[in-house]
């Protein structure tokens, strides 16, 4: 079931962000390092929180769609920017090279932007200004986030905000905007940013540990550079045992957060599931 879904909502969002992508005509070399990224694989994760937070509070795939395109474009414009050189230096992203290997700085940078802007203009045109408002908010944490990571040194007391707003930030804007396009209540609202606060932690941990034992030819990126660069993670911080002990407890957090939404919450539960024991 949660492969069906994921294809699904993932089939939804490339066919929007193509349309969305057909903006950028006009200027080819922008259009084509956009696509480049935001089509360069993926789980689509993101985007499948929001419709499936709009389906389980009562609403449609398609309710969402414009939200869950923007969410997308958002994530992959912070994983372009990231890998540049004065950030995280990554020459590879999902197994090929980042996309200031493969067109420049410059380039990349105006790809990242452009895809940060066209993402708002999807808002724009969602009928739901809650959507608006939950994105909006996620991706300035998510940037506040990335400030705490580059400039943490190792910072223990910073650990938990730091990974809350580099990752988890964007899990609640998806939840929450697609809450917001269902009409969501008040409680299911809650429920799913509870769950969201959650699995972000879970998911954080778990890419942390991925970066300690994972292999960069099944994860498409490079391995150990967060003892590497003296990153703040749980694994850096407490150790790998002690992190996946951490991972668990996110996990049953998450799926006890989103049970209390109500409805058939299969999709989360499986998701939880899999991220706790992801290789990639």
């Amino acid at each position: 079931m949660l492969s069906e879904r994921l294809t699904r909502y993932s089939e939804l969002t490339e066919e929007k962000l193509a349309e969305l992508l057909g903006e950028s005509a006009n200027a080819p070399i922008l259009q084509e390092s956009m696509a480049y990224s935001v089509f360069s694989g993926g789980k689509r994760i993101r985007p499948a929180l929001c419709m499936a937070a709009c389906e389980l509070c009562g609403g449609t795939p398609e309710d969402a769609l414009l939200a869950a395109s923007a969410m997308e474009m958002i994530h992959t414009y912070s994983l372009i920017h990231d890998d540049l050189p004065a950030m995280d230096n990554d020459d590879m992203r999902r197994g090929k090279p980042s996309n200031h290997k493969a067109f420049g700085e410059a380039n990349a940078i105006l790809a990242g932007d452009g895809l940060l802007s066209l993402a708002f203009y999807a808002l724009s045109l969602c009928p739901h200004s809650d959507a608006l408002s939950a994105i909006s908010k996620g991706a300035f944490e998510m940037v506040m986030g990335q400030s705490l990571d580059v400039n943490s040194g190792g910072d223990e007391s910073l650990l938990r905000k730091l990974q809350d707003y580099k990752t988890g930030a964007l899990f609640r804007a998806a939840v929450g905007a697609g809450a917001a396009c269902a009409g969501a209540s008040v409680e299911q609202r809650a429920a799913l940013i509870r769950f969201a606060d959650a699995y972000g932690m879970l998911f954080q941990i778990t890419d942390d540990i991925l970066d300690f034992e994972g292999e960069s030819s099944v994860l498409g990126k490079s391995v150990g550079k967060d003892a590497e660069e003296g990153k703040t993670t749980f694994v850096t911080i407490y150790g790998l045992d002690s992190a996946k002990e951490f991972a668990k407890q996110y996990a049953r957090e998450a799926r006890e957060a989103v049970l209390a939404v109500g409805g058939d919450a299969a999709f989360f539960t499986e998701l939880i599931s899999y991220t706790l024991t992801r290789k990639s």
